[in-house]
């Protein structure tokens, strides 16, 4: 019966889901902080011409805030964030020669296939919405323009919790006897400086888990996540730079809102480090609206100007963003303190409930004493149930 369940076509994952957002690859990091503002989305799709099928177009990467942020925050670009801004969309894409981490899957594709394909190394699919779910029309008129939507690592996870009668009596293990808690290397502590962690948030945002913020004895105190990073501005850049990790935690977690004591160290601490260009990514106004008034008298037409980035580092900071007022922990009722864990002898469906219910992809594994044993992640879940199909 799971075998036929997984026959099923990866278009019954896809019913109701929203259109990708994109960008063309000849866009700029400036361009991709713009469209992540005005949009509202978590990421945006990156596209360009197939060499394989020159007839149709392929999805070269992902961007998202935390892309930005880290390229901003690199030894090359953290005294002049401001001028990396205008560097091609590409530089923070994966290298040519690196396994892709988006996948094109047909919606005729089974659930098995999408798996595979996911565990293979992918770290989201991309789609084809059919004609009857692709509603845009093209400029110009003429038929529906080829939309498309994602398919994740929590889709599949759903979707295997939604059938979990089929695997019996695996779900009701403990996660340790499935050997799914694996030691958790991407950990800071809060004294150390946030910029410490940034090569762990990148390969965090890869592996789509977390950093650990422990104490010199190995106890749990938080995390810094990619997954509340994208809900953040250019900002956290500058918070970055300047604040230790535990002062990161505390600054994410009041993002939408942080008081002027928080503003006015980090200013502060920027000055003393000699990162005074990071102020201009501080005060700088990337929030939508980013054109002037089309009802202005002076102008009957939008300024390229008046929405480019360096147009924006001369904008004043608005006292309130607009489309991101707090950060993905705050909305979803939990801080970066209260990371979501569990215990080794946790059960599996226990685990895959939890981190559904949160909205992360992976779980923290403690003791009694919240001493940190190890992490859970989607991947580590999704091969159990393919070694079960085996």
């Amino acid at each position: 019966m799971a075998v036929s369940s997984l026959a099923r076509e990866v278009s019954d994952l896809c019913i109701g889901k929203p259109a990708v957002r994109s960008l063309p690859l000849s866009a700029t990091i400036g361009d991709a902080l713009i469209a992540l503002r005005s949009s509202g989305e978590d990421r945006l799709a990156v596209w360009a011409a197939d060499r394989n099928r020159p007839d149709r177009k392929a999805c070269v990467g992902t961007v998202c805030m935390v892309d930005i942020v880290c390229y901003l925050c690199s030894k090359e670009n953290i005294a002049a964030p401001g001028a990396a801004l205008a560097a091609p969309v590409s530089v923070i894409l994966p290298p040519k020669a690196a396994a892709p981490l988006v996948r094109r899957v047909e919606p005729s594709s089974s659930i098995l296939e999408a798996l595979d394909a996911i565990l293979e190394g992918a770290q989201s699919l991309v789609v084809p919405l059919r004609p009857a779910a692709s509603r845009r029309k093209p400029a110009g008129g003429g038929g529906a323009a080829l939309e498309f939507c994602w398919l994740t690592q929590e889709d599949l996870v759903r979707f295997f919790l939604n059938s979990i009668a089929l695997f019996s009596p695996a779900p009701a293990l403990s996660v340790t006897d499935l050997g799914l808690v694996h030691p958790a290397p991407l950990a800071v502590r809060p004294q150390d400086p946030a910029l410490s962690a940034l090569p762990l948030i990148r390969a965090a945002l890869v592996d789509q888990t977390s950093v650990a913020v422990v104490s010199d004895d190995g106890r749990l105190l938080g995390e810094i996540s990619p997954s509340t990073l994208v809900h953040c501005d250019q900002r956290v850049a500058a918070a970055l730079a300047a604040l230790s990790a535990g002062d990161l935690m505390a600054y994410v977690d009041c993002f939408g809102a942080p008081p002027e004591s928080a503003i006015g160290a980090i200013k502060a601490r920027l000055q003393e480090k000699g990162l005074l260009s990071m102020l201009e990514l501080l005060e700088a106004d990337f929030s939508p609206p980013f054109l002037s008034s089309a009802s202005s008298s002076s102008s009957s037409s939008s300024s390229d100007e008046e929405s480019s980035p360096a147009a924006a580092l001369q904008r004043p900071r608005r006292l309130r963003s607009a489309g991101r007022s707090g950060s993905y922990s705050a909305r979803m009722g939990r801080r970066s303190e209260e990371a979501i864990v569990c215990h080794p002898e946790s059960s599996l469906v226990a685990v895959m409930i939890q981190a559904l219910t949160h909205r992360v992809s992976y779980v923290w594994v403690v003791n009694d004493d919240y001493f940190l044993v190890g992490i859970v992640a989607f991947s580590d879940i999704l091969s159990v149930f393919r070694e079960q199909l085996d």
